[in-house]
């Protein structure tokens, strides 16, 4: 253990803890004891200090012994002539920066100062930042951007099923400033290309890498996995709070386990600090906080490295100077130290292989293409945009084959519209016709990989945008089947042997193909509506979330998806003829137990071995008894409202009160970490119309209260099941939280509206 980075990390840690208590302490005479303390759109309070100390903080008083606990693990500086435990000693310290980091953002957010305000800094377009609030996509043109400040829980559960499946392999917490923008954009992009999450802080000299990537206009926000929390060093503990969430969200550990907490981040979330330019005392501290987590940190300056003992899987500190890393050029340089990073950590990445102008990866997905920047458009208003993907004889596809029937978009004016359809023949000896739509709903995820292009839809209501960068870098009709041609081969290449692709935009021809492409839509729909639980002698597995929830495992049949939302019946039988020894395994369902609440004699026993013992028995069709378990990476939450006899439907884009007092995030904490309640259950959303949801507790009658959000993004879907279950009008009969958020309101809400739950049978 090096004594230099003892001395500068416990000096630094001595020094930041005092100043957390000269602000707090400002802070309890200006404001008082009793003044609300919390970071927004969070259960967990202050997440850092509510995991390592067990403390919930809701009021300023509250950080008193806070500060106390950071104060006594504080350690005197190494003396120059007597050899000490330094590692140890360091280690504590860097845990008391990390309480004292919080306290301060704590109390910023008291004085307003959090999110921490980037004035003069504007997106590409002249849009401002994108505001915490995920859902704020455009933002808001003409004022002083925002940095994001502490992730919310429902982002980070959104993220939870691509941190799971691989997708998002892990992050990157960067610090300071890059030699010059050039770097910093491409170290930025290096990770996107890898699927690794970027959460940025820092500076150096008052210049932080953030700014560097605002003036190369690099679009920063939750959409991109580039996110900026501060420009000071402090404001990288929202990483480690992030981190510390994860380990109680999908971990199924309880604030105050710190030893378990911090084990859970070094074996299961692969992270890793990255410091850019000089590394003064307060990085120092924070880079041994980080270490306590198992993140080693790696620096492109000469520091003095610290090598394995076990805290971290691999070393802690790595000093890779800049100007020595081999290279013909900065950005290879840049490139290399990205390489560095992720063999320090272990970090599994796939890169796809995908022949097009422009970066392409994960990361990319949930790019915006403004109108300001957009070139071309193909669907939404003013023209149809579809996809077909469809099943060939081997010897009818030609591998490789991309072709383009009709006129490009040269001749489109800018920000035009134009129809496209994109036809997709798969061939291969494993192929069978179910696979059709699973594969075809890969066309999304695969066009979005792309930068600078924005693909929303499916079917014949596909809308795809393509933004003026992507089309200056030379991005065609003909990328869209390179794109496609090269990950069908790559994510399933098992069951996909040869792949072709057309894309047509010549009009006749695109009506030609739209009318058969709907008549295999409509043929899908009524093949699938007919697959139900009690015609099929196997369900499946799906341990995906196991990497995060060890003891949770979702049993998936075809009346009841996973409850992320991204897996169906269909989906893990794919899986398993893709990957037989995967986290998608059959499950014989054997001796029918009780169909009524959905146990079978398979299925039981599956739910032993599955959680390790930990869960007996699952029903698949009630809430009230043994339900299935959850991560956290649910679409939604179905709890029980004794009081009205039925139960809620709260989502995961709702951030209000609920009539049960708690907000989803709150309720999150109740239904995930493989934790099995009565009475409450994370589901997928499109559960919600199966005719098996809680059909053992009653059905869908039994929903009182529901997100607004869901209401009206799955209105067709929801009153066709109100329908099926003879109540036309059963959508207006249920509340939302533009009108009730209190229980006696919603027992008003439901007498006057003549819900049928009031009449049922005691759900317990």
């Amino acid at each position: 253990m090096s004594r230099y980075i003892a001395t500068r990390a416990i000096r630094g840690a001595n020094a930041l803890v005092t100043e957390a208590e000269l602000m707090l302490n400002k802070a309890l005479k200006e404001k008082g004891e009793d003044t609300p303390v919390s970071f927004p759109n969070t259960a967990y309070y202050l997440p850092t200090i509510l995991g390592m100390t067990g403390k919930s903080v809701e009021k300023i008083g509250d950080l008193r012994p806070v500060m106390q606990q950071a104060r006594n693990m504080l350690h005197l500086i190494p003396s120059e002539s007597k050899w000490t435990p330094y590692l140890g000693e360091t280690l504590d310290s860097g845990m008391a920066t990390l309480l004292a980091a919080e306290t301060i953002e704590a109390v910023r957010f008291v004085y307003g100062l959090q999110p921490e305000p980037m004035e003069g800094f504007k997106l590409a377009g002249g849009t401002s930042f994108t505001s915490p609030d995920a859902n704020n996509k455009e933002g808001s043109n003409g004022h002083d951007a925002h940095l994001n400040g502490p992730i919310d829980d429902i982002q980070l559960r959104s993220w939870g099923i691509q941190l799971v499946d691989g997708r998002m392999p892990g992050f990157a917490a960067i610090v300071g400033c890059a030699r010059s923008n050039a770097v910093a954009v491409k170290i930025v992009r290096e990770l996107q290309r890898r699927n690794i999450l970027c959460f940025l802080s820092g500076n150096v000299n008052g210049r932080s890498i953030i700014h560097q990537l605002r003036e190369e206009g690099v679009e920063l926000g939750y959409d991109t996995y580039t996110v900026p929390f501060g420009t000071d060093t402090i404001s990288a503990i929202y990483a480690l709070g992030f981190a510390t969430r994860s380990a109680l969200t999908f971990g199924g550990l309880k604030p105050g386990m710190s030893r378990e907490i911090l084990l859970y981040n070094k074996d299961r979330v692969f992270a890793f600090v990255l410091a850019l330019g000089e590394v003064d005392d307060l990085k120092y501290a924070a880079a041994a906080g980080a270490i306590n987590f198992g993140f080693p940190v790696i620096a492109d300056t000469v520091i003095p490295e610290i090598l394995p003992t076990g805290v971290t899987t691999y070393e802690h500190v790595v000093s890779m100077p800049f100007d020595t890393i081999e290279g013909k050029d900065e950005l290879e340089k840049a490139e290399r130290l990205v390489q560095k990073c992720i063999e320090v950590r272990g970090v599994k990445v796939k890169v796809s292989n995908v022949d097009v102008p422009v970066p392409y990866g994960s990361a990319f997905e949930g790019e915006v293409v403004r109108k300001a920047d957009l070139r071309v458009e193909f669907g939404g208003k003013h023209s149809r945009c579809f996809e077909f993907l469809q099943m060939a004889k081997l010897d009818e596809v030609t591998d490789g084959k991309i072709e383009v029937i009709g006129p490009d978009f040269s001749n489109v004016p800018a920000q035009g519209s134009t129809d496209m359809g994109i036809l997709v023949q798969v061939a291969g000896r494993t192929m069978q016709q179910d696979f059709e739509p699973v594969l075809e709903r890969q066309i999304h995820y695969f066009v979005n990989g792309a930068s600078g292009v924005q693909h929303v839809g499916q079917r014949d209501i596909a809308w795809i945008r393509i933004s003026n960068m992507a089309a200056d870098k030379g991005f065609s009709l003909e990328s869209f089947g390179k794109i496609l041609h090269a990950r069908f081969h790559e994510d399933f290449g098992a069951i996909v042997d040869k792949v072709q692709v057309t894309i047509v935009t010549d009009p006749k021809l695109h009506t030609e193909w739209l009318e058969k492409a709907r008549t295999a839509y409509d043929f899908r729909n009524k093949r699938l509506a007919d697959l139900t639980d009690d015609k099929v002698d196997e369900f499946y597995s799906c341990t995906l979330c196991q990497s995060f929830a060890p003891n949770h495992v979702c049993v998936v049949s075809p009346e009841r998806l996973g409850l992320c939302g991204a897996y169906n019946w269909l989906d893990c039988k794919a899986s398993f003829n893709i990957n037989p020894t995967g986290p998608n395994q059959p499950i014989k369902l054997g001796k029918l137990v009780d169909m009524k609440k959905g146990y079978w004699e398979g299925t039981n026993d599956y739910a032993k071995i599955g959680s390790h013992g930990v869960i007996q028995e699952v029903s698949m069709y009630s809430i009230m008894e043994n339900p299935m378990t959850a991560c956290g990476c649910f679409e939604c939450i179905v709890m029980l409202i004794p009081e009205a006899n039925g139960v809620m439907v709260v989502s995961r884009e709702d951030t209000a009160m609920t009539p049960a007092g708690m907000t989803f995030s709150t309720l999150a904490g109740i239904a995930g970490g493989g934790l099995q309640t009565p009475g409450v259950m994370g589901v997928g959303k499109y559960y919600l119309i199966s005719p098996k949801f809680i059909s053992a507790d009653g059905g869908f009658k039994r929903v009182v209260w529901m997100s607004s959000v869901l209401k009206d993004s799955m209105a067709d879907e929801l009153n066709h099941v109100c329908q099926r279950e003879g109540d036309p009008d059963l959508l207006d009969k249920i509340a939302d939280e533009r009108k009730v958020s209190t229980v006696e309101d919603l027992l008003a809400w439901l007498e006057a509206h003549n819900h049928p739950a009031m009449a049922m049978e005691p759900m317990f």
